[in-house]
Order: structure tokens, then C-alpha cells, then sequence
């Protein structure tokens, strides 16, 4: 199992890799529309406990009743959790808008339980890869196989922008777009030429 477990954790680690490279060219809004086989895909933007330096980590995600709430899969060991935790001020890029926030853990209140079942349902693949079906587990079956899971609610702050957020990177496209042109427009010359 432990082997099961740090493979997992192995694959999330380039997975998430990937992510955050389409987050950052401007694809997030992509990402998220098809939910039910992506999953619903937020970036968080965290400083690490130790380090201080800004991290982000692409984690699943669900809106109830207007709440913003993400699950570590990997309980409270995962990093990102335990950044949370000790520097509770994020930021997320999410597929309408980039926000300041506050996380906050509610893994013992009394309606987590739910929550985290919508989580786990908008998680589209990552559920199911993990041996969780979330629609059709019982909630017994569901805490069983969530045991050490956390769930972590986020409250939007402010309304972000500037340098550093999602699509950082978007100028790659019409750079690619501009020398695919040249390239087009220097081939062409050549054909008449010849």
C-alpha cells in the first residue's frame, strides 16, 4: 500500500507540474471544461513554512453555497496543507478570477462530511483514481476511505490582479504565433522562387 501510495503521490507531482504550465500559458478556464473527467482544477498560491518562498499547487476544488473548498488527499503530511496551515493568507487562480484569501481547516465541523463529498465528485478522475466513488460510496464508506484527509475551506478576500498570476505566461502565444508566421510567410517565398 505504501508503494500504491507514494506512486500516486509521484504521478500528482509531474501531473501538477503540467497544471501549473497551462495555468500560467492562459489555459485554466480550459482545463475546466470537462469537469466530470478533469475535475474542477484551482491553482493555490501559498508561502512555504520553512522557505517563506511563494509556492503553487493545483488542487481540486468545489463551490458550496458560495464557500471555496479543496481537500489534501495525501492528509495533513501533503506540503501544501501544512503551508496552509502555519500562513493561512493564499491566493487562487480560478477559471473567473484570480483572489486574495484565508484558509482555514474544517475537516471536524459537523457539515464536512458533505462538503467533502462534493469536493471529491468535482475531482473528476483523481477520485476515482484514488478508489473513491463519490456518487455511489455510502457515507460511511466515503469517511472510511477519506480517513486523514482534510478539508480546507477558503474564504475570498480581494479581487486580484497584476504581474505573477494565471496566464503570467500568455505572451508565448503570440510570440509561437508571430514566428510560425514568419516561417509561413519565408516558405512561401522560397516556393515562388523555385
Amino acid at each position: 500500500m505504501a508503494s500504491n501510495d507514494q506512486n500516486m503521490r509521484l504521478a500528482f507531482k509531474y501531473f501538477n507540474k503540467g497544471m501549473l504550465l497551462l495555468w500560467r500559458l492562459g489555459l485554466g478556464p480550459w482545463i475546466n471544461m470537462w469537469p466530470a473527467q478533469t475535475g474542477q482544477i484551482m491553482v493555490l498560491a501559498h508561502r512555504g513554512r520553512k522557505t517563506g518562498q511563494l509556492r503553487h499547487s493545483p488542487v481540486n476544488y468545489c463551490l458550496v453555497n458560495g464557500g471555496l473548498y479543496c481537500t489534501a488527499g495525501f492528509g495533513a503530511g501533503s506540503d501544501w496543507y501544512r503551508n496552509l496551515m502555519a500562513t493561512p493568507d493564499v491566493e487562487v487562480w480560478l477559471p473567473d478570477g484570480w483572489w486574495s484569501g484565508r484558509a482555514e481547516d474544517v475537516t471536524d465541523q459537523p457539515d464536512s462530511l458533505p462538503i467533502l463529498r462534493q469536493v471529491l465528485v468535482a475531482s473528476g478522475f483523481a477520485a476515482r483514481w484514488a478508489g473513491i466513488d463519490a456518487l455511489g460510496m455510502s457515507d460511511a464508506e466515503i469517511r472510511q476511505h477519506t480517513e486523514g484527509y482534510r478539508l480546507v475551506h477558503i474564504r475570498r478576500t480581494l479581487p486580484r490582479t497584476g504581474p505573477g498570476g494565471p496566464g503570467d505566461l500568455s505572451w508565448v502565444w503570440m510570440v509561437s504565433t508571430l514566428v510560425l508566421g514568419l516561417l509561413q510567410l519565408t516558405h512561401r517565398r522560397r516556393g515562388r522562387r523555385s
